[in-house]
This record gives structure tokens, C-alpha cells and sequence, in this order.
């Protein structure tokens, strides 16, 4: 293939984080009790299901479901194979050829990637050295969306609310997306605002706090108007009748959600005052996973991990995020595991 057949905007995309798996997956950020028990009861009821028959175009049963569990009309729910998708649906809904998105620095990677693959271009604004988002930049920045991470992938952190609202009502022509796949955990949301708001579009995902994410669910939520535009965009179909059913399933069982979050918060005391007793500087987590840098060499620590059969995420040739590591927060048998290999390594690399 002649490289110049290639659009410009996608001829720097690398592919997307895809290791050899083996041992321990603490580099996911996924759930940490493991897949959804509401999947194999659905699972079960699927097995009776006409399969040859389409699923509801965009998916009414559950966006139906969602707003009972919000308290807001079913019209306000754009539901999608992932909050991947429903990013990307975003884009092709509101963004031209050439047009600027704003992304805090450092962010979810995907983020410039959906942004790229839909002909736009990033603008990339550093967030403070706290990790907190620089309202003044943002809002000087040129762009017609801005998209932010909360809480933000991969510094674990949440951003300030009131820096939120300010950047929303700072420039009030842009539309403001606040991606909250790990919302749950930090027990905020934008979602219970956006009435007060015409430019918002929240994003959320049953792969973290559901334990989903091999199902591939997940949804945008605004006003009436903006997701009517997305709803024409969106390819019909594109969530299949099991995920659907999967789904309508879990929102049954908010105990487990709330199970999954308790888990994750006593979890996060035990590997942040583990993590400092072995010497890394461990960043403030609002997230289920944790930000930590160290004196050893990131990629050194990660590979030696890897052989012991516990694997991490290695953000540390990123700009600003130097020798730096982030683990998902697990049961407390697996953050114990992660910390004792992670001693082993340090001693063996003295």
C-alpha cells in the first residue's frame, strides 16, 4: 500500500496497548470481584433468545432502564458498544474536518485517538502540577469541544467541581464532555446537572464498577437535543441483544456496584500506605487504580513484575509522567501479592 493513500490525521496513530498476558492483570483497571454474576443469569436467559432476530436499533429497553435509574427521560441516553463508542459518536456528530478538541495533558490516550480517526485536531492543554485542570488555559484555548477525563485516566485523580463548572460556563459556545467511566468509585457525577447545562455530554461504562468490560456496554447522557443529534449519527444495531440483556440485568443489582466500590476503597488505603512504605511516591487516587513512581527504572520494574506474574501499566516515557506506574486496585489478597513482588523486585535490583 502507497503510506500516502493513509489520511493525514491517522498517519501517526499507534496501535492501542495490547501486551502477551500472562499471571496477574493489574494493568486493566477493571472490576477486582471479577466478571458480573447478573452476565451468567442473563447468559442463561439468552440462551432462549432469537438470536437470528435484530436488536432494537438504539436499544429503548435499556436506555428505558437508565433513565429510571436516573431520573431523567430515556430520550437523554445515546447507549453504544462501549463509552468508546459513544466518544466516537461525539465526534461524528459535532466535529468538522479541522476543528479543534481540547484535551487536558496528561489524559485518557483513546481520547486524541477518537479525535484523530474523526479528522480533528487535538489541542493539548497541561493540566497544574497538582494534576488539577488549568481553568485559565483551558479557556483560552480554541476548540469546539472539550473533553476531560473525571476521574482523570491515568493520574487517578478527581478534578475540583467548581473547576468543572468553570470551564463548562467559561466559554459556553463549546460542547464540554466529561468522560466518567470510573465515576462510581469516586462517587460523583455530573449526570444529576445537566438539566442546569445545554452543553454537557456525560459518558459512562459498564466495564468498571459493572465488571463488564467483555461485554463492551456503554452510554452518553445530555440534553433531549443533543442526544437526538447523536442518536442519528449512531449505527443502528450496534449493541447486540445479549449485551442489552446483560445489562438491563446488572442495573438490577446495585448491591454489587456498591460492593465493587467498598472493595476498591479499602483496597486503595492498603496499596497507597503499602506503596509508600516500599518508596514510591504515590499520587491522590479517587479512581480503582493508583498513580506511583519510584527511583528503579519504569520499564525495568514493570518487565521484572511481568517474570513474577503480576502485570502493571507503565506510563513512564510520557511527558510529564516520568518513570511513572499505575495498578489497578484490587481485593486485598491481590494488592498484597502485588506488594510483596514488588518488594521482591526492589531487593533483587539493589
Amino acid at each position: 500500500m502507497k503510506l500516502e493513500w493513509q489520511r493525514s490525521t491517522v498517519r501517526d496513530i499507534p496501535l492501542y496497548y495490547n501486551p502477551k498476558v500472562s499471571g496477574l492483570r493489574m494493568d486493566t483497571s477493571t472490576n477486582p470481584l471479577g466478571a458480573n454474576p447478573a452476565a451468567k443469569e442473563a447468559l442463561k436467559e439468552c440462551m432462549e433468545m432469537d438470536l437470528n432476530q435484530y436488536p432494537s436499533p438504539y436499544s429503548d429497553r435499556l436506555r428505558d432502564a437508565l433513565g429510571e435509574l436516573y431520573s431523567l427521560p430515556p430520550e437523554d441516553f445515546v447507549v453504544g458498544n462501549g463509552s468508546d463508542e459513544a466518544l466516537d459518536i461525539i465526534f461524528k456528530s459535532f466535529l468538522e474536518p479541522g476543528e479543534g478538541v481540547i484535551l487536558p495533558y496528561p489524559g485518557y490516550s483513546l481520547h486524541s485517538y477518537f479525535v484523530k480517526v474523526n479528522a480533528g485536531r487535538p489541542v493539548f492543554v497541561d493540566l497544574k502540577d497538582d494534576f488539577q485542570l488549568d481553568v485559565e488555559k483551558l479557556n483560552r484555548a480554541k476548540g469546539k469541544v472539550l473533553l476531560l477525563c473525571n476521574p482523570n485516566n491515568p493520574t487517578s485523580n478527581t478534578f475540583r467541581h467548581q473547576d468543572i463548572e468553570a470551564v463548562i460556563e467559561g466559554v459556553p459556545d463549546r460542547i464540554v464532555v466529561v468522560d466518567e467511566a470510573y465515576g462510581e468509585f469516586a462517587g460523583k457525577s455530573f449526570i444529576p446537572e445537566l438539566e442546569d447545562y445545554e452543553n454537557v455530554i456525560v459518558t459512562r461504562t459498564f466495564s468498571k464498577a459493572y465488571a463488564l468490560a467483555g461485554m463492551r456496554i456503554g452510554y452518553a447522557v445530555s440534553n433531549p437535543e443533543l442526544a437526538d443529534v447523536m442518536q442519528r449519527v449512531k449505527i443502528p444495531y450496534s449493541l447486540n441483544r445479549v449485551s442489552e440483556a446483560v445489562a438491563l440485568k446488572a442495573l438490577k443489582d446495585q448491591e454489587f456496584v456498591r460492593h465493587s466500590v467498598k472493595v476498591v476503597n479499602e483496597g486503595r488505603k492498603q496499596l497507597h500506605e503499602g506503596l509508600e512504605r516500599l518508596g514510591f511516591q504515590v499520587f491522590l487516587s479517587e479512581a480503582n487504580f493508583i498513580l506511583f513512581k519510584g527511583n528503579l527504572d519504569h520499564k525495568l520494574l514493570v518487565e521484572r513484575l511481568a517474570k513474577k506474574g503480576v502485570m502493571i501499566r507503565d506510563f513512564g516515557d510520557k511527558r510529564r509522567m516520568e518513570n511513572c506506574v499505575r495498578t489497578t486496585i484490587g481485593t486485598e489478597r491481590m494488592n498484597q501479592l502485588l506488594l510483596d513482588k514488588l518488594a521482591e523486585v526492589l531487593r533483587e535490583c539493589r
